[in-house]
């Protein structure tokens, strides 16, 4: 777990989250290659995520910055430093719970989920993983959670009612 803030152009921030030593044993001995995971940002609303494998480490962390920029998707948050809503969400053996969070509460996340809110520009998120640690499951699983988050606006379009009405209720809990 190593952390490598990196600006390319276009102020895009990439955060190394696992790397790992693959082994391959062939007939004439080993052969070993590295597996990483890379999370990129703008720390505007907008991450990606992709895990790349080559023989040299360098090799594998520019094919997976490619590939997670390719990847990139832009998150609706609430005034630019948290969530709508809150998220359960699972992916193969990692659930991962995300709330939102009151002003100056920080990031409270742990582990491989930590790293997207970073590159993302939450600045206040309470995040809990359930079940499994690894690092490639927690990714996907809170990366599948912050696609699914729907913005007042689209609730209130989708349950045919003003946006005003859908505010005052949510004022009134």
């Amino acid at each position: 777990m190593s952390k490598n803030f990196n600006k390319h152009n276009q102020d895009i921030v990439d955060i190394i989250a696992s790397v790992r030593r693959v082994t391959k044993v062939v007939k004439g001995g080993s052969r070993f290659s590295f597996s990483i995971l890379v999370v990129v940002g703008d720390k505007k609303g907008k991450v990606g995520f992709a895990s790349a494998k080559d023989r040299e480490l360098n090799d594998a962390k520019n094919k997976a910055i490619k590939l997670a920029r390719k990847n990139m998707f832009h998150v609706p948050l609430r005034s630019g430093k948290t969530l709508h809503h809150d998220i359960l969400t699972r992916y193969c053996s990692a659930s991962v719970l995300l709330r939102s969070a009151k002003l100056g509460t920080g990031i409270i996340a742990g582990g491989a989920m930590r790293h997207i809110f970073e590159c993302l520009g939450i600045q206040d998120i309470v995040a809990k993983s359930l079940r499994s640690s690894d690092p490639y499951n927690m990714i996907t699983a809170t990366m599948l959670g912050l696609k699914s988050i729907s913005t007042p606006r689209a609730i209130a379009e989708r349950r045919g009612i003003r946006f005003g009405v859908l505010l005052s209720r949510r004022e009134n809990i």
